[in-house]
């Protein structure tokens, strides 16, 4: 810095001179000499000095303290105190405890010199890393992700405005609170809290993903899904400082993910499950079946009688609300671990878990039969549907499911040649 400017501000004038003498004489420039801490501030506000040098024993309204202080924070200037070995003990200590902030008289020019420099220079320096941590928050603010900065032991330290908006928390409410008072993470399945993230990315050293089904419970108690990870932060020697914690919603992603599934596995038009579901949990009980013994299971295939005259008469909406009406009568049919398919068109598939034999089979085939029966309203028309039913029970014999499935078929074919609304036995 070239020829800094100094404020001295002494309301002792013969020692406001020798100090300027001795300032001069180091190549420094004084702007003036003030003897009281209103004036000080007034006179910083007018020529914004480099540093001020002032005692820490003024009178006035104003203290020195005081003065300092708003000097330092409002205009962001550095301020050197002159003490006495004298001066009480609460004084003394309160700026002995900032290093390069004051200097005891009486002093030679060389202390003079040192203090004055390394108060610039610690100056210097702080504002460097003010600069730095500003650039740091604003890099932080414009990232598109929620960031919560903590220290070794799990403190918040930093929360960005994204983590603000999603947490609920202001970045003020939180600061030296521990991590887990902040982020109150859920397993969305089990329910279990996440509380060890953070530890355990400090403590392994490792990038630790949030988990799948991972769920920020914020402030105002509202569930949000989130995803990223949590990372260990390393100072230059690669020693562990504290941890970064980096996340975003999504619930638009989980809602869309939900909704393929949801297109894969289910029909759209009754909102059962679909054939590839359907097959899905038949291989399943497949296996199921062969491990153990006495386990039997039924399939029903199910064909509605005459539906196509339905469709050609009143239209395929017509069509489509019958077949909304049918899934749910057939659903009230079957016990809740039972799984209620539609294969397409006016075809439907049930599948009977943990059956002891044919019977209750066929008095469910029954039951739909019956609740069929019941006339629909529908669009001011009343219609019945009935339906044929194949029945397949699961044997040993079966090496496949898909053949399990054929014999239902094969039984359904049989019942629609008896008639309608009937049901028939694969054997």
């Amino acid at each position: 810095m070239d020829c800094p400017k100094i404020l001295v501000v002494e309301d002792s004038r013969v020692l406001a001179i020798d100090i300027i003498d001795s300032l001069q004489k180091l190549g420094y420039a004084v702007s003036d000499i003030i003897d009281s801490g209103k004036a000080a501030i007034e006179k910083v506000a007018e020529t914004r000095p480099n540093l001020v040098l002032m005692d820490i024993c003024l009178a006035g309204d104003i203290d020195a303290i005081a003065a300092g202080n708003i000097i330092r924070t409002n205009f962001h200037i550095p301020v050197l105190y002159l003490m006495e070995y004298t001066v009480e003990p609460n004084l003394s200590q309160n700026r002995r405890s900032e290093p390069f902030s004051h200097i005891f008289k009486p002093f030679a020019e060389k202390d003079l010199y040192n203090a004055v420099e390394m108060a610039l220079y610690k100056h210097h320096i702080e504002t460097k890393f003010e600069v730095e941590q500003q650039q740091m928050l604003s890099v932080i603010n414009s990232m598109g992700s929620a960031v919560v900065i903590t220290g070794i032991s799990g403190d918040v330290q930093v929360m960005n405005r994204i983590a603000e908006t999603l947490t609920g928390w202001k970045e003020e409410e939180v600061i030296g609170k521990h991590i887990t008072q902040v982020l109150n993470l859920v397993d969305n399945d089990t329910g279990e809290e996440i509380d060890y993230l953070v530890r355990q990315a400090i403590k392994q050293g490792q990038v630790l993903n949030l988990p799948e089904n991972c769920v920020l419970i914020n402030k105002n108690g509202d569930l949000i899904s989130i995803g990223d990870n949590v990372a260990p932060i390393r100072d230059r020697d690669g020693n562990i400082t504290g941890a970064v914690i980096v996340f975003q919603d999504i619930s638009q992603r989980k809602q869309k993910e939900e909704h393929l599934v949801r297109n894969a596995f289910y029909d759209a038009l009754t909102s059962l499950p679909n054939r590839v579901l359907f097959l899905d949990r038949l291989r399943q009980v497949f296996e199921r079946a062969k491990r153990r013994n006495n386990y039997h299971f039924a399939i029903m295939f199910l064909d509605l009688d005459g539906f196509k005259g339905i469709n050609d008469r009143y239209g395929h909406s017509m069509g489509d609300d019958l077949l909304v009406h049918v899934a749910s009568r057939l659903n009230s049919c079957v016990r809740s671990g039972d799984t209620v398919a539609r294969f397409g068109g006016d075809e439907f598939a049930v599948l009977l878990e943990d059956i002891k034999n044919v019977n209750l089979a066929t008095s469910v085939a029954r039951r739909i039969q019956e609740s069929l029966k019941e006339p629909l309203h529908l669009k001011g028309y009343e219609l019945i549907a009935t339906a044929s039913i194949g029945i397949a029970l699961s044997s040993k014999n079966h090496e496949e499911p898909l053949n399990l499935l054929n014999d239902a078929d094969i039984a359904m074919y049989r019942a629609k040649q008896q008639g309608k609304a009937q049901f028939a036995i694969f054997s």
